[in-house]
Order: C-alpha cells, then sequence, then structure tokens
C-alpha cells in the first residue's frame, strides 16, 4: 500500500521571477550492470531507498566508460537467467575487477566474477528456491550489526563448488556452503541470494553495509539537490528558448511541468488536451491548479468530438487504445503549431517539447538468453513522435523512479491530490467501459466513478490504495426501483492495492464503505440498477478490465 506524504513541505512559488540557480554537484554512484534480471530495477530502487544515487547499465559496458566521470563508488552485478557455463553466458569486461572499486556480486554476478576470476561453479544437485536461512562467520563488514543468522530468498539452480584465489566463504545456508564469500582484501563480494527482494528481510541492512561501509558511499542522493541540479541543466538546455509541454493532469507530467516552470518560468507552455474521456471535474482541476494558481501559461483545446467521433461503433480494446493514441498525437501536434504560429512575433521560438519521461521507460537493455524482460523498450510516453519532430527533447524526470518523482512533487510544494494520484489509464474513461463508446455509457461510468472517489476519499482510502473506479460492464439485469421493473447497467467495483502495479490483489474495504458505495451509485446514477465487486488479483487478471 502507499504511504501518505510528509506533511511540511516547500511551496511551489508562483513567481515568474527567476532566480539564479547553481549547480549541485553530482551525487556518488552505484553502477548496476545488467544481466537480464527481473530485479535488476528492484536493486537500484533499493539502492537509491539507501540515498545513494544508482545507474543501470548494459553488462557489456567497458570499464573505461564505467570510471570515466569519477563518481562511481561501487559496482554491483545483478542476477540474471543464464548459467555461467552455458556456451553464450553473458560476460563483462574483465578490466572492471581492476578498477579499485568495490564490487558485489547477486547470484548470476556472484557466479560471473567466480569464474572470472579463476573459481569453479557448477550445476547444484540441490537447487534452492524461495526461503532459506544464511548463517555467517566472522565478523565481515557486509553483515555489520546483524545477527548470525538470517532468513533469505534464493533462485538459483548452480552453486560455487572451488572458490577464487584470495576469497573466503563467510555465510552458509544448507545447500550452499559458499552462499556469500569475500575479497577482503580487493573488496569483491558475492551472495547467492536476493538481498533486494522484500522476502529477505535484512536484504536492505546488507545493502547499506555494502554501500556505506564498503563503499564509503555518502548519502547525498536527495530529492532536494536532484531539484537543485536539474533546474540547472534546463536552464543551461534551453537558454532563452521557450518549452511546450504535454500537461495530462497526472502525476508525472505534473511534476514535470512544476520543475521546468522552477527553472526557466514564463518559457514554459503547457497544452492540456480534453479528449473527453476525462473524469468528472478533471479539465476544471487542472485549469485551476496549474492556470490560477500557479500562473503556468496553459492552453486548453477541447478534442471531445473529434475523440468520440474517431471512437464510434468501436469495441475492441487494442482498436480503442491506438485511436485514442493516435488521434492524442493528432491533436497535440496542432495544438502545439497554433502555439508556435501565436508566438511568431516573439523573440523566442518554441524549440523545446518537455516529456514526463521516468527512469523505468529509458533503461537500455540487451536481449539475454531469450529473456523479453530485458528487451529495449520504447519510451517516449506520449505514443510515438515522428522522426521529422523539429523540437529537442527536454526530460527532467528521466533519472526518477516512480515514488522519487512523487518525493520531488511534494519538494516543489504540488498538493497531495496531486503528488499521491491514483493511476489513471491514459486511453480514460474508454478502458472502463465494456464494449462501444457512447455518450450515455460515458455519462453513466464518470458518475459512477466520482462517487467510487468521493467515498474513498472521505473514508480515508483514497491514499491507502493502489486504484480505485468504476467499470461499465455490458450486462444488463432485471431490478425494481419504486415499484417498478428496471433493466439497467450493471457497474463492477475495481479496488486494488501494488507497490508498483505489476502485480496486485483485492483491497478488503469495510463492508459498510463498500455497502455506501454501492448504494449511493444505485441511487444517484441513472441508469444502473446493480453494483459487483471484482475480486480477482494480477495475475492471472489485469487491473483494468481493457
Amino acid at each position: 500500500m502507499k504511504t501518505s506524504p510528509k506533511k511540511s513541505i516547500k511551496k511551489f512559488g508562483a513567481s515568474n521571477k527567476l532566480p539564479v540557480v547553481k549547480a549541485a554537484k553530482a551525487p556518488s554512484k552505484i553502477v548496476i550492470l545488467d544481466f537480464g534480471s527481473q530485479y535488476t530495477q528492484v536493486i537500484a530502487r533499493r539502492v537509491r531507498e539507501c540515498r545513494v544515487y544508482s545507474e543501470i547499465l548494459p553488462h557489456t559496458t567497458k570499464a573505461t566508460d564505467i570510471a570515466a566521470d569519477g563518481t562511481v563508488r561501487g559496482i554491483i552485478l545483478s542476477g540474471g537467467p543464464a548459467s555461467v557455463y552455458a556456451p553464450k553466458a553473458p560476460k563483462v569486461d574483465p578490466a572492471i575487477y581492476a578498477l579499485g572499486v568495490p564490487i558485489l556480486g547477486i547470484c548470476y554476478g556472484m557466479q560471473l566474477l567466480t569464474r572470472d576470476l579463476g573459481g569453479v561453479v557448477a550445476r547444484s544437485n540441490h537447487r534452492e528456491y524461495g526461503k532459506g536461512v544464511l548463517k555467517t562467520t566472522g565478523s565481515a563488514p557486509l553483515f555489520k550489526g546483524l545477527s548470525k543468522t538470517i532468513d533469505v530468498w534464493n533462485s538459483h539452480g548452480d552453486r560455487i563448488e572451488k572458490l577464487p584465489a584470495g576469497f573466503a566463504a563467510i555465510g552458509h545456508t544448507e545447500n550452499s556452503p559458499h552462499a556469500v564469500i569475500a575479497d577482503a582484501r580487493r573488496r569483491i563480494y558475492g551472495m547467492q541470494f536476493h538481498p533486494e527482494v522484500h522476502h529477505t528481510p535484512k536484504g536492505k541492512a546488507i545493502l547499506q553495509n555494502f554501500l556505506h561501509g564498503i563503499c564509503g558511499a555518502p548519502s547525498d542522493w536527495t530529492m532536494g539537490s536532484f531539484i537543485e541540479r536539474i533546474c540547472a541543466q534546463i536552464r543551461e538546455q534551453v537558454g532563452g528558448g521557450r518549452v511546450i509541454l504535454g500537461l495530462s493532469g497526472g502525476v508525472d507530467s505534473s511534476v514535470a511541468a512544476a520543475l521546468i516552470h522552477k527553472a526557466i518560468g514564463d518559457q514554459l507552455t503547457c497544452i492540456f488536451v480534453d479528449n473527453g474521456l476525462l473524469r468528472y471535474g478533471e479539465r476544471d482541476a487542472v485549469s485551476r491548479l496549474f492556470g490560477r494558481n500557479f500562473k503556468i501559461h496553459l492552453k486548453i483545446v477541447d478534442g471531445t468530438s473529434r475523440f468520440l467521433g474517431k471512437l464510434k461503433g468501436v469495441t475492441d480494446p487494442e482498436k480503442k487504445r491506438k485511436l485514442i493514441g493516435t488521434e492524442f498525437i493528432r491533436v497535440f501536434e496542432q495544438a502545439a503549431r497554433d502555439v508556435q504560429n501565436s508566438a511568431k512575433g516573439s523573440k523566442q521560438q518554441f524549440k523545446f517539447l518537455a516529456q514526463g519521461t521516468l527512469y523505468p521507460d529509458v533503461i537500455e537493455s540487451v536481449p539475454i538468453a531469450g529473456n523479453p524482460a530485458s528487451l529495449i523498450k520504447s519510451h517516449h510516453n506520449v505514443g510515438g513522435l515522428p522522426k521529422d519532430m523539429k523540437f529537442e527533447l527536454v526530460e527532467p524526470l528521466r533519472q526518477l523512479f516512480k515514488d522519487e518523482v512523487r518525493e520531488v512533487g511534494r519538494e516543489l510544494g504540488l498538493p497531495q491530490e496531486v503528488v499521491d494520484r491514483q493511476p489513471f489509464p491514459g486511453p480514460g474513461l474508454a478502458v472502463r467501459i465494456i464494449g462501444a463508446i457512447t455518450p450515455e455509457r460515458l455519462r453513466i461510468v464518470r458518475d459512477a466513478d466520482r462517487i467510487v472517489l468521493d467515498e474513498m476519499k472521505e473514508s480515508g482510502w483514497y491514499f491507502k490504495v493502489w486504484q480505485s473506479f468504476a467499470v461499465l460492464l455490458p450486462v444488463q439485469s432485471v431490478g425494481v426501483m419504486g415499484d417498478e421493473r428496471t433493466y439497467d447497467y450493471t457497474i463492477a467495483l475495481r479496488i486494488v492495492e501494488s507497490q508498483d502495479g505489476m502485480t496486485a490483489d483485492w483491497v478488503r474495504l469495510p463492508y459498510d464503505l463498500l455497502g455506501r458505495i454501492s448504494s449511493r451509485i444505485i441511487n444517484e446514477v441513472k441508469g444502473v440498477n446493480r453494483c459487483v465487486l471484482d475480486i480477482s488479483s494480477k495475475p492471472p487478471a489485469t487491473i483494468e478490465w481493457e
């Protein structure tokens, strides 16, 4: 579940006067070499939770490139799906072992450094998957402050048969006599289990010992220092130019807008496209917050008729998404041209396009052992940009994970309603109407959604869950209202808890709250006579219905 933000935040000023911004010193860095593990991003997030900046790089990165900027305090070799003795097993530049910085190998990373440094890795007769118990020996700095017995989580079928020269085993499990190994002189460590997952309760403490105690990395990755540094970078990139940004009202674009405005003030113009598929009052809320309160130049485009015209009679979910995405690009391009044309009389034209792109969108990996999770993915979050685009991209959030973006928003003084807003799909309410989109069906699901959010906020549950919303089903059933027969629609309630949207479970809301939501929807939303609760998890279901 999500946690409530801190109450004390710095106010985001509406003044157009630009303060002098000095660039902050670049933070210390931990490089994570990616071998295709599904947990690589989790490692990066755990390191950042320790207030140390982390950066994921392909395992093919050269040692000279790693050492180039002088900020690297340590290297982590991630896990991966391959076996080190496989013919095409991924490797690293051997020169990284001579850089003189601490190295931590996790699972595959441990096996790789063992083989590279002269040890032997072999298939284990007793594979280890799931929970295990680690027993440590000696007083290794990796386990400072921890007990001799630690619960861990394993996922491996290979094990170390012979240690490289200079290494000693400092921890073992029932089936792995070399579960943790160390060369204290060279500060190279390896562990067979996964400290980054929450199933290893003391995993973060182990990582902290590596980061602070062994690497000597200071806790200099803070959102305050990030804001200071990024504002300086934005001003350097943009100069006296002008920036245009597609503002959706969601967390990412809102924080990007606030951050860029802090850096360059009136040089930023935001475009908000109303596609007719928004939640109740969303357009007014965005206009009030950014246009009136923060005094950001805001152009609102009403594209309702265009979008609904394109969606008329369309029932296939994927086709809905593609039509909405394509039409959004066309509407935004036209709005950008209009803004550009209106600025022709000014000294500076719009040369920059800003986006709320996040770090998970831009991490570049290579296909490893057929692992689809490792493929490079497109990161243009507006659905694709034309190749002949004349704008230069400004992406101030591309170093951040979602939780860090929320923290930046709080630092900038954005209200909780924006910073901790529940995710809302890009296609809007179109994917919460099963079947064809009509003005009447949009009215029904919009009114039902408003009631769900009202009750969740009133009860204090809104900020405790990942998402809560209403879905209009293409199901009509018989009901009795005021002694009269009805034949109306059914609304499904979807309330889930999640950490990142990858997996989710339904939330056990109090019965009286569920009862109030159902009663209000049936009584207040014309055309509905029945409510049902979706109690499926993800997987096998998805959070959204389409």
